[in-house]
């Protein structure tokens, strides 16, 4: 059974679960919005997180002058695939650094090698 949370407290759990990432790497993050989000977009309601933007890797000397990357966290299907608050905590830290991770370069199959599938 999904496990019935507010928009108030899950959005206490992303900010918690930034929280957590080490100072070092938030200070390196540029240019980027994290964002909690009822829904994913139409087609995909599996989806947990989504990064869209231009990877710190990928910037280049003609990057500027773009609106801010986003991190997109969704509350619902976080909230479907969980049995209580606490497998929240765990899968909404899950979903932050993976989407996190992406900002940094780093690609799925190796968020999947490093166990942060």
């Amino acid at each position: 059974m999904p496990v019935t949370m507010s928009k108030e407290r899950f959005e206490e759990l992303v900010g918690e679960a930034l929280d957590e990432v080490p100072e070092e790497l938030l200070d390196l993050m540029d240019n980027v919005v994290i964002l909690v989000v009822d829904d994913p977009p139409a087609g995909e309601p599996d989806l947990l997180g989504l990064y869209e933007g231009y990877s710190l890797t990928e910037r280049g000397w003609d990057y500027s002058g773009v609106l801010p990357d986003r991190i997109s966290i969704y509350r619902n299907p976080i909230l479907a695939i969980c049995d209580d608050e606490d497998d929240v905590v765990d899968e909404v830290a899950i979903t932050v650094v993976h989407e996190i991770a992406h900002h940094f370069g780093i690609d799925d199959r190796k968020l999947h090698a490093l166990g942060w599938g």
